[in-house]
C-alpha cells in the first residue's frame, strides 16, 4: 500500500511540474515556427549570396520562394479554412504554428541542396 501511495503522489506530483496553460503552449509553438522560419530565411540568404553571380539562378530563385510563400498561405487555408471563431478548438494556434513550421523545415531542407551538393555523378543535378 505504502509504494502505491509513494507512486500515486510521484504520479501526480509530475503532471503539475509538466502541465502548461494553452496560452504557453500557443506560445511554445509560435516561437518553434519562428525558429523554423529564422532558419529557412538564413538558408535563402546563404544562397543568395553563394550564388550571386549566377543572375539567371537568382532571378528564378526568387520566384520560386515567391511561388512558394504563396503555397504555403493556400496550404495553410486548405488545412484551417477559415471558420467561425471556437471551430477548432483552443489547440488550434498549436495545430496552426506545427504545421507552419513542418512546411517551412521541409522547404529549408529542399533549399539545403544549394549549399550541401549532390552526389557527384549526379547527371540530373541542374543547378545544384
Amino acid at each position: 500500500m505504502r509504494t502505491y501511495i509513494i507512486a500515486l503522489v510521484l504520479c501526480l506530483s509530475t503532471s503539475f511540474i509538466f502541465a502548461q496553460t494553452q496560452l504557453e503552449m500557443n506560445t511554445e509553438a509560435g516561437n518553434s515556427y519562428l525558429k523554423a522560419d529564422k532558419e529557412l530565411n538564413a538558408t535563402y540568404n546563404k544562397i543568395l549570396k553563394e550564388y550571386k553571380s549566377d543572375a539567371v539562378f537568382i532571378k528564378n530563385l526568387k520566384a520560386a520562394q515567391n511561388i512558394w510563400i504563396k503555397f504555403r498561405e493556400a496550404e495553410m487555408k486548405v488545412k484551417y479554412p477559415d471558420r467561425e471563431p471556437g471551430y477548432y478548438g483552443s489547440i488550434q494556434p498549436v495545430c496552426w504554428y506545427n504545421y507552419l513550421e513542418e512546411l517551412t523545415r521541409k522547404r529549408t531542407k529542399e533549399l539545403k541542396a544549394w549549399l550541401i551538393g549532390v552526389e557527384e555523378g549526379d547527371c540530373c543535378s541542374g543547378s545544384i
